[in-house]
């Protein structure tokens, strides 16, 4: 493999990396933000079960939907997340992978 291919295919690998670590940050975002809707929905919930509030069905309606879609939302971003930074590792293998088949020459003192 000539060497302008090679580094073009571990520059290639190199930005799906980083594309692939930004995800995985945004995804962790999202996470936090829907435990956060999780977490508002049930006490919200809670309090409008208890009559600590007055019990009204809008508020309710909003709690469970908060709540559930907090849920759905954590456990979607999840999954995204997992897949993805497996995808990372397998990206940073072949390119360590890559790298090491090479055969560059040694540059330094041994």
């Amino acid at each position: 493999m000539p060497s302008n291919d090679l580094h073009d295919w571990i520059e290639d690998i190199e930005a799906r990396i980083e594309s692939l670590g930004e995800t995985a940050e945004r995804c962790r975002k999202f996470i936090l933000l829907s435990k956060a809707a999780t977490t508002v929905g049930g006490v919200l919930l809670s309090v409008n079960l208890a009559g600590v509030i007055r019990p009204d069905l809008p508020t309710m309606l909003f709690a469970i939907a908060m709540l559930l879609g907090g849920i759905v939302w954590g456990g979607s971003n999840w999954s995204t997340m997992r897949r993805t930074e497996g995808e990372k590792r397998a990206a940073e293998e072949l390119r360590v992978e890559m790298i090491n088949e090479a055969d560059l020459p040694f540059l330094g003192q041994p």
